[in-house]
């Protein structure tokens, strides 16, 4: 292969721009990891990118644990994921079913309806969403985020409809043959064949849940009630905010999410592209 000069100009633009954008990207977590091993003087008292004197001083980690009931706050957010995931694999799932496979009048207005909610900005209907879970008593309690959580969206209904026309009909024309449900269809032929596109949807839905800091701090403001997003909060006050202890709890938080990734990354680049290509 010829080297040429313009060849040589777009091979310094592609990787240049790949090292430009992973440098913005991890400068912060890394002044982030840096802070989180400094003192309360040394934070305050030397540069931002300075190595701190210690790596074994660990009681920024301590404080963000105990301090901010991240253990709670853990567990909360464990019970959100499991009951807004699987209700939103499974509203998701038998939406996208019942729009592939059934032709009925309002098909395509269901459809517009989906990109129409999609379209509305959510932060103009949080006064009636706010009534409405008020009206339910639901305030102040964690059912409150489930069932905000466990709506369906546009993005997992899509990823759905995109694996489902690529499931061949010939399949539920045979099971009906066979005497087989419409339920049957879904739970035994449909359902395990969109395995990829539910990691998929698991995976994305999963991390906007774990780092949602808006909705458990409107619904739920009560103590003990908090997630992992709003753990760290606590150590932020009307004067001061101990931005090392934050910054511990920021790696904290981190961990998680980046094991799950490191272990989860191909069903996500697998299942966004099979979801366009179908």
């Amino acid at each position: 292969m010829k080297f040429t000069p313009c060849s040589g100009l777009t091979f310094a633009l592609k990787y240049g721009s790949l090292i430009l954008g992973c440098t913005v990207t991890l400068i912060p977590l890394l002044l982030i990891f840096l802070a989180a091993f400094k003192s309360d003087q040394e934070f305050y008292n030397t540069p931002v990118f300075s190595v701190p004197n210690s790596f074994l001083f660990l009681q920024n980690y301590i404080d963000a644990f105990t301090g901010g009931l991240m253990l709670q706050g853990f567990a909360n957010t464990a019970i959100i994921l499991v009951f807004s995931c699987t209700g939103t694999i499974l509203i998701g799932s038998m939406t996208a079913y019942v729009l592939s496979r059934f032709s009925f009048r309002f098909n395509a207005v269901v459809s517009a309806l989906f990109l129409l909610a999609a379209l509305v900005p959510s932060v103009s209907t949080q006064v009636a969403t706010f009534q409405i879970i008020s009206a339910l008593g639901l305030f102040n309690k964690i059912g409150s985020n489930i069932i905000l959580n466990m709506g369906t969206d546009v993005i997992s209904v899509y990823i759905f409809l995109q694996f489902l026309n690529g499931i061949p009909r010939d399949l539920d024309e045979a099971a009906l043959m066979d005497g087989a449900s419409f339920l049957d269809i879904y739970r035994k032929i449909i359902l395990p064949l969109l395995t990829p596109a539910i990691a998929t949807v698991l995976i994305i839905k999963g991390v906007a849940i774990y780092n949602d800091f808006y909705t458990p701090f409107l619904y739920m403001p009560g103590k003990g009630l908090g997630t992992i997003s709003t753990s760290l909060f606590r150590f932020i006050g009307p004067y001061n905010a101990h931005w090392e202890v934050i910054c511990a709890g920021v790696v904290i938080t981190i961990i998680p999410t980046l094991i799950i990734f490191l272990f989860l990354q191909k069903y996500i680049y697998n299942g966004l592209t099979q979801g366009a290509v179908r």
